[in-house]
């Protein structure tokens, strides 16, 4: 037996992954433990849980990767901080310390968390080589050509090249500062988000704008070739020297200063978003063809956090060469951790790859599970009110009976999910054919803006009846965007003429409106027995009781908050909202039974939890 611990760390979501004899066994990030959004921290209590879930001790352990070269990162930080000094000191200033202390001293760290029980080799993966890593090997293909799209590792911000049987070859690279991660990343700050967690807001807004800024972009801000590289006139951004995004002279350019985050969002901002993101799609989209063009290969595997950006990877599926696309589902720094694990296992060790006919990610449910006996004295324990169904037909009847009565549910089922997105095992799940259910959703139960669509998992056999997509396409992480059929779309007849922004959203465009975002499309989960078990039947009892095989999807948390892990974590989030109901394996809490079940507002919530 040979076991390799993966870690990613001290940068952006920090997370372990362990892979025994080639086969993924557990991943996690460390968010879900400390209950810390995006915690960048040392994992130890991921790395406590993937050794607990395959019964192993750190002297069991044969080999750590860790999924980039802090040295070879550290040298792109001086020499950048050298090449605009004195410009940059104080950033500089504010960066070396957590460097010398820390950064620079990691198989120290890592020997010291693993309790000084692991003596053996520590490996260290390029960031792109991990992230290639955790998109080709368990991917379904038996040869692909592989993308990395980032903000930056440790010089590279993107990279493409081949993947063959147990082997990558990255033969082409993007360097720093010219990144299309942190092009997205400077819009994103301009317009009032953070850096880093709110990229997927400005996806979501940029169907209320229009791309006004596109050409304005194009012009001034990149120069971009048919390849799809380009390259960044640096006098507009600050993130080389400074401690922002962007400057004045990109403020000018878009008439006014970027927008103070929590305040309101106007139409400026939602143009921005939407150019930003067709400038992101074009580049996505040539990059696609000519690696096409040079690769000749029909699959692709895509990473990096540019990857998570789901409506370009929707328009690359269905308008670009490739038959095609794996997009790893913890695509960003949380998935370094699994891929330098793989990259150790097949690429270093040499060890051979057998693809999996759907792929090897297990769903991505590779978290931990609640059991029965530990629910039960949970809910016991506090006195709680509940109701105990023996068989899963029995729990998934009274489920669905719930959600088609317009009811919100908390669904709590089997291993939690790696990576960003909930995909039906820590979720909150609602009737996509109500037209309140965005917005009740969105502002008494997530606590966040109004404007943020919802995902809908529908059952993979029933895909191509609702949405754009081949029969029985596969998008089981909700990573591709597709438009609705015309077959539900309702004609507005007008009726969206002359409104702009968040005002679009009292349009209603389809006959499953709350899934259906301004621009006719939505961010597709594909729903299997294979991988998710109790969460296909309940869709399909709900089918079976109103004839929809949808069902809206979204993360089991708060704004503020990562995703629940345990019961408690659950429990505490279903009586700080307003959810009415919260189904925890078998175990289902009705909010009317629950003491002190009533309404909550926002403000309550932040107030009772400290989030902001």
């Amino acid at each position: 037996m040979t076991a390799i611990l993966g870690i990613s760390a001290f940068y952006h979501d920090s997370a372990a992954a362990l892979v025994v004899d080639g086969k993924i066994v557990a991943a996690a990030q460390e968010e879900r433990f400390t209950r810390k959004k995006h915690d960048h921290e040392f994992p130890k209590n991921a790395i406590d849980y993937c050794l607990g879930e395959a019964g192993l001790k750190p002297a069991d352990i044969d080999y750590v990767a860790f999924y980039d070269k802090p040295m070879l990162k550290f040298e792109r930080l001086l020499e950048t901080y050298l090449a605009y000094a004195p410009l940059g000191f104080k950033s500089f200033v504010m960066a070396m310390p957590i460097w010398l202390k820390q950064k620079l001293h990691l198989p120290k760290i890592i020997r010291k968390n693993l309790g000084g029980a692991y003596t053996k080799r520590i490996v260290f993966t390029e960031h792109h080589e991990s992230h290639a890593a955790s998109a080709f090997f368990p991917s379904p293909f038996e040869e692909a050509a592989v993308l990395t799209l980032d903000g930056v590792g440790e010089w590279d911000t993107a990279s493409w090249g081949v993947g063959r049987g147990n082997r990558i070859d990255l033969t082409h690279v993007m360097h720093f500062p010219h990144s299309l991660g942190l092009l997205y990343s400077a819009f994103t700050y301009f317009t009032g988000f953070k850096v880093n967690s709110g990229e997927y807001k400005l996806m979501g807004l940029a169907p209320y704008g229009e791309p006004k800024f596109y050409d304005l972009i194009m012009k001034n801000l990149l120069d971009l070739k048919e390849d799809g590289s380009f390259r960044m006139d640096m006098s507009y951004f600050n993130y080389c020297q400074g401690l922002t995004m962007t400057n004045d002279k990109f403020a000018r350019l878009f008439g006014g200063a970027a927008r103070p985050s929590e305040s309101r969002i106007t139409q400026r901002e939602m143009d921005l978003a939407a150019s930003v993101q067709k400038v992101t799609e074009e580049i996505v989209l040539r990059t696609g063809r000519h690696i096409h063009k040079v690769t000749g290969m029909k699959n692709l595997c895509l990473a990096g956090g540019v990857a998570l950006n789901c409506v370009a990877n929707g328009r690359l599926l269905r308008e670009g060469p490739f038959e095609n696309v794996f997009v790893q589902p913890a695509a960003g720094d949380a998935g370094g951790a699994l891929g330098c694990a793989l990259f150790t296992w097949h690429q270093l060790l040499g060890n051979q790859r057998k693809p999996a006919p759907r792929d090897s990610q297990s769903g991505s449910l590779l978290g931990p599970r609640p059991r029965d006996e530990e629910i039960r004295a949970f809910l016991d324990s506090k006195k709680i009110p509940y109701h105990y169904y023996e068989t899963d037909e029995a729990l998934c009847e009274a489920v669905a009976d719930i959600i088609a009565s317009e009811r919100v549910v908390g669904w709590v089922q089997g291993r939690m999910e790696f990576g960003p997105r909930a995909l039906g095992s820590r979720s909150i799940i609602g009737d996509p054919r109500s037209e309140k259910m965005q917005t009740v959703m969105n502002v008494k139960i997530k606590f966040r803006e109004s404007f943020r669509p919802f995902a809908p998992s529908v059952l993979e056999e029933r895909v191509h009846d609702f949405f754009e997509a081949r029969p029985r396409e596969q998008s089981p992480y909700m990573l591709i965007v597709a438009p609705v059929k015309d077959s539900i779309r309702i004609d507005t007849s007008g009726q969206a003429d002359g409104l702009f922004g968040i005002d679009k959203l009292k349009v209603k465009r389809s006959t499953l409106p709350a899934i259906t975002h301004v621009d006719y499309s939505a961010r597709i989960q594909t729903v299997d027995p294979d991988r998710h078990g109790r969460y296909y039947k309940l869709i399909k009892a709900f089918e079976r009781k109103t004839g929809c095989p949808v069902m809206i999807n979204t993360s089991f948390n708060v704004r503020g908050e990562p995703i629940v892990c345990t019961p408690q974590d659950a429990y505490r989030c279903f009586m700080g909202t307003n959810m009415d109901c919260l189904v925890l394996e078998r175990f289902v809490l009705l909010r009317t039974e629950q003491p002190g079940g009533g309404e909550v507002r926002n403000e309550d919530y932040l107030a009772q939890f400290a989030l902001d």
